[in-house]
């Protein structure tokens, strides 16, 4: 990998785990974390699906040892950054990122965090008791990251991300 994908994936897991920290609002009987959800959607732009799942799956790790996050920013985080990476991989439409960060984040995770729940957490919640809050993050963290992206992506004419 060439140092300034690395140094742009260090910067985003940064982002991902400051924002996650500061910026929070209820959501149903949980937590919505919007800041990882808009990193997933830019970095799936600017870097592809490859890294854009690494980058969640290492702000996860980072939020897990920190007592900052659960286990479920695993499945909730990088489900939704490889969806939104194939989406624009595919069609190169950052809404489709977008889309493609809801539906894997706000939908399928909240299906896979069940099993994942009861037996790496203990807990027997249903996927409707994941549904809400994991929609209502990837959704308003796909509309921020949508938003920034977009307006980066004009302003440096992608000239800082050649």
């Amino acid at each position: 990998m060439k140092t300034r994908k690395l140094v742009l994936i260090a910067m985003f897991v940064a982002i991902a785990v400051a924002g996650s920290t500061f910026v929070s609002f209820p959501a149903g009987l949980a937590r919505a974390y919007p800041i990882q959800h808009a990193v997933n959607v830019i970095s799936a732009v600017l870097l592809g699906p490859g890294p854009a799942l690494l980058i969640a799956f290492l702000t996860g790790t980072v939020r897990v040892f920190t007592g900052t996050g659960s286990l479920l920013a695993f499945p909730g985080g990088m489900i939704g950054a490889l969806f939104a990476g194939i989406m624009y991989a595919k069609y190169g439409k950052v809404w489709l990122a977008a889309l493609g960060e809801v539906a894997g984040t706000g939908i399928i995770a909240s299906f896979v965090a069940v099993p994942y729940a009861k037996f790496l957490m203990g807990t027997e919640f249903g996927a409707f008791f994941f549904f809400p809050p994991f929609l209502i993050s990837s959704a308003s963290g796909a509309l921020l990251g949508t938003f920034l992206v977009s307006r980066l992506m004009k302003v440096s004419e992608n000239r800082l991300f050649e």
